[in-house]
């Protein structure tokens, strides 16, 4: 495919997309009806995309239409490259720019149209950001780093970078977690490796790891990951301590791959439904990744910035206070509860955190720690709590 009919190709998938089609299902969709598409076509193509998606407002407002076209047109322009040279109408290329389409509009690169964060939230964004909030947006607007956790059960960290390095994927230590690599050449070959298919590593952002590293964890503990999903955390949790690990989501079919990658990792993790969850515990540690607007992953899922409303927060705050309230019940006497989160936004963090105490005697705040995406990792916020001496 040549350079124009890649982008002829994304303005299609996008304007798919804003129809109401989710991103990876168009992508999905136009693989399977291009088969004439290369690898090298289909990355570029999905990287058209999801910049677009991404930047969504503010390539708009540059390319003058939110439909696929302008969005393209805005990107370019937002690059620095001229869309006429691209926009020739020449074999499978856009056509070339009406007149309407050749005058840039203006834009307002530090306001939240061109910082790429809806109206509504700006206002909050600053608010829990403070002087980081326009570097903060800034980055959610560009592509996000891979990481890899080292499953030091397995193999050491500097051990697993050189097999990595014999497998043609390049990976340098992050200092966020002593299990995180970067991987700075090679990344859509990880899957492939055998490091990633004997379990030697997985793919989690570093941030996401060392919310784990906070956490209490002794050998002989009996710790349950409260909201585990996909199981990552559980699965980070397992290379810290011999642990006796049990998974639960209230949604079972997220935890489908749990025992699988459990298998690769060589470790067990106990899956439990809601109702087994009261005959199972307590557990001397109860950690709740909870459900979150994902503003700290949002440059992985540019998708979520823009079906977060007002009101789908409010849900998510309320639905935060209720697992937690849940989740303490599972915690034994002397036994710890830990809180975390994908945001950004101190409504879902800090203050959700301090609601919690508030509402509730015999618990106090022992630890917070909190990652931001302008410091090279995701954006995650963690808090552990214990009981107090009266509690």
């Amino acid at each position: 495919m040549t350079p124009g009919a890649r982008v002829q190709a994304a303005i299609e998938i996008l304007d798919e997309i804003l129809a109401g089609t989710p991103a990876e299902k168009s992508l999905t969709n136009w693989g399977r009806r291009s088969r004439f598409a290369g690898s090298k076509d289909r990355a570029a193509v999905r990287d058209h995309v999801f910049h677009a998606l991404r930047c969504m407002r503010s390539h708009a407002a540059l390319g003058g239409a939110m439909s696929g076209r302008g969005l393209l047109i805005g990107g370019l322009r937002d690059a620095g490259v001229d869309p006429s040279q691209l926009f020739t109408a020449e074999g499978h290329a856009p056509g070339v720019l009406a007149e309407a389409e050749l005058e840039q509009p203006p834009l307002d690169a530090e306001s939240a149209e061109g910082l790429d964060i809806p109206d509504w939230l700006w206002p909050l964004f600053c608010k829990s950001l403070g002087a980081e909030a326009q570097a903060a947006a800034a980055v959610l607007r560009t592509r996000a780093p891979v990481f890899l956790r080292v499953n030091l059960t397995k193999i050491e960290r500097a051990d697993a970078i050189l097999r990595l390095a014999q497998e043609e994927v390049v990976t340098l230590p992050h200092d966020a977690s002593a299990t995180a690599l970067e991987v700075t050449e090679g990344a859509r070959r990880v899957k492939n490796t055998q490091c990633y298919l004997q379990g030697l590593v997985e793919l989690q952002d570093a941030a996401s790891q060392a919310v784990v590293d906070t956490l209490p964890l002794q050998d002989g503990q009996r710790v349950l990951d409260f909201c585990a999903g996909g199981g990552g955390k559980t699965l980070a949790m397992a290379g810290r301590a011999q642990l006796s690990l049990f998974a639960h989501d209230v949604d079972p079919r997220r935890m489908t791959d749990v025992p699988n990658r459990a298998e690769r990792a060589g470790v067990q993790i106990t899956c439990l439904t809601t109702e087994e969850l009261a005959t199972t515990g307590p557990f001397d540690v109860v950690f709740c990744d909870a459900p979150c607007s994902g503003s700290g992953s949002w440059r992985r899922d540019p998708e979520g910035k823009w079906r977060l409303t007002s009101d789908r927060l409010e849900e998510l705050v309320a639905l935060q206070a209720e697992i937690l309230d849940q989740a303490a019940m599972l915690v034994s006497p002397d036994g710890v509860l830990a809180f975390a989160t994908c945001s950004m936004l101190d409504v879902e963090n800090g203050l959700q955190s301090r609601a919690f105490v508030a509402r509730t005697p015999g618990w106090k705040i022992a630890q917070e720690a909190a990652w931001h995406v302008q410091n090279g990792t995701d954006g995650f916020y963690v808090s552990v709590f214990q009981r107090t001496k009266t509690g």
